[in-house]
């Protein structure tokens, strides 16, 4: 039997670089807010007051450039630009600390978040569009900084790593393994047989989508940098919002237009490549889809009726509408609050924990199990049962009209087991650290499905602030593995990966 060959680290370190180099220039973005809103103070080079965030973003910036190339330029000319499955599960499993490493620069530098434990998790929780924080007034961080706090999400929502695939072959380096290991979903969709013009179509829907919802933001009152901002937070399903308040501090428009938004971001965008093509029909044909949306109506519509008729002080239109938010923030794990669904009745904030379990869409920017591996483990239970009545019967699994292979459903079966057994896992680890059972579960399905609030201290109302740290970097890791879909980054910790 064939050896597989030895892992190529120089093309590991290689691309490493290319990422950093991609996040020092997003990074650099964050100075024109800095420099607006700080004025004359942002030029400013003062050590006896703190370096200006303005002077902390553009030191960060150039760091991180700095290392960038540096790694970019130490395997050589001549180093080997092949990659395989291994060096694509090592490199999309690494980038996502390391791009947070790199990018909670800013804020400890700053003296904004002093703690680097707090800047990290503030950071990773960005990347990996958890929107958890630490922070407990918001709206006391300078601007830049809260635009960089953005654009984390919105660079981890499509996924730093399919940014770079548009680029790496004119490096002369292929990219589909590093696809294979970062979409999401059981199957990767390919909008075109090329792995570059996919990056490329999906980032386009991706900014198309961003612009008309700053725009629409915009029309409803806020100012760019709010609508931007938001937009970021809603497109990439992270919830990181420039109030204290969240969305709960702007108008019901404003309320409607990101309610929209995150479910257009929760949805596969391989179905608004077709929208764009008029392909409305094949939409709606698409069964994860209407099992989707149906969830979603049908969940809000239950919770409005209940808070009307709990005579909870809402009218019914407010009951509707933060129903609705609510539910699509959670779904779509994007975590935007305008309600403290706490305050709910105990069975209708446990309906809002259970959708904690549910996720977006596969192909979407939304964390979580994901739809599609829902309805196929219902489709395959219920199977079953017509399996036991007819055991020579050979009944596949269909999704679309069409036969699912066993290797899919069992994957499926595998991931929700391992999702289980971590979430349990998780919730042990955090009980010993001394928090209470609703913040211990809530902290570790809120941060393994990248929903951010849970339940607990950690609501819709709460913060991570009081998690001690070692608490943090676990809850981190849960945010890593949940982003990744688990088998990426466990894969790393089987020994039989390693072997050459």
């Amino acid at each position: 039997m064939a050896r597989s060959r030895k892992i190529n680290f120089d093309i590991i370190v290689r691309i490493l670089g290319i990422l950093l180099i991609i996040e020092a220039v997003f990074m650099a973005t964050a100075l024109g807010f800095s420099a607006y809103y700080g004025g004359q103070e942002a030029f400013v080079w003062s050590f006896v007051d703190g370096l200006h965030e303005f002077w902390s973003i553009a030191i960060s910036a150039f760091f991180t450039l700095l290392v960038g190339l540096l790694l970019y330029f130490i395997p050589g000319k001549d180093a080997s630009k092949v990659i395989g499955k291994r060096e694509g599960y090592i490199i999309v499993s690494t980038a996502w600390v390391v791009i947070s490493l790199f990018g909670a620069l800013p804020f400890v530098v700053s003296g904004c978040i002093p703690s680097y434990t707090d800047a990290f998790f503030e950071t990773i929780s960005g990347f990996t569009t958890t929107g958890a924080t630490i922070l407990i007034d918001v709206e006391a961080m300078p601007e830049g900084l809260l635009f960089w706090r953005s654009t984390t999400h919105w660079i981890g929502g499509m996924g730093i790593i399919v940014l770079s695939l548009a680029i790496l072959p004119f490096l002369g380096i292929g990219g589909m393994q590093l696809f294979i290991a970062e979409v999401h979903g059981p199957t990767p969709d390919k909008l075109r047989p090329r792995i570059t013009q996919t990056a490329k179509r999906l980032w386009g829907i991706y900014v198309l989508l961003t612009i008309v919802e700053t725009v629409l933001l915009m029309l409803g009152g806020m100012n760019f940098f709010d609508g931007i901002c938001h937009a970021f937070g809603t497109m990439a399903t992270g919830g990181f919002s420039t109030r204290n308040a969240s969305v709960a501090g702007f108008s019901p428009y404003i309320q409607y237009v990101i309610a929209i938004f995150m479910i257009l971001a929760g949805t596969n965008f391989t179905l608004h490549y077709l929208a764009l093509h008029g392909r409305i029909k094949d939409i709606w044909r698409n069964e994860e889809y209407r099992y989707y949306i149906f969830t979603i109506l049908i969940t809000s519509f239950t919770i409005a009726v209940a808070l009307i008729l709990s005579n909870l002080g809402s009218d019914v239109e407010q009951a509707f509408r933060d129903s609705i938010f609510t539910v699509a923030s959670i779904i779509t794990t994007t975590g935007f609050i305008t309600a403290d669904y706490l305050m709910w009745p105990g069975a209708l904030w446990f309906l809002v924990f259970m959708l904690m379990f549910v996720g977006g869409s596969a192909g979407s920017t939304g964390g979580g199990i994901k739809v599609v591996r829902q309805l196929l483990l219902f489709k395959n239970s219920f199977l079953e049962l017509k399996r036991l009545m007819h055991p020579q019967a050979v009944i596949p699994v269909r999704m679309n009209g069409r036969p699912v292979s066993q290797d899919i459903i069992f994957n499926v079966l595998a991931f929700f087991l391992i999702y289980i057994i971590i979430f349990a896992i998780g919730t042990f680890v955090m009980s010993l650290l001394g928090l209470d059972f609703e913040t211990a579960i809530g902290s570790t399905a809120a941060t393994l499905g990248n929903i951010g609030p849970g339940i607990g201290s950690v609501g819709p109302v709460g913060n991570y602030s009081e998690i001690p740290g070692f608490g943090k970097w676990f809850l981190s890791f849960l945010m890593l593995l949940g982003r990744l879909e688990l088998f990426t980054v466990l894969i790393l910790f089987s020994p039989v990966f390693w072997k050459r």
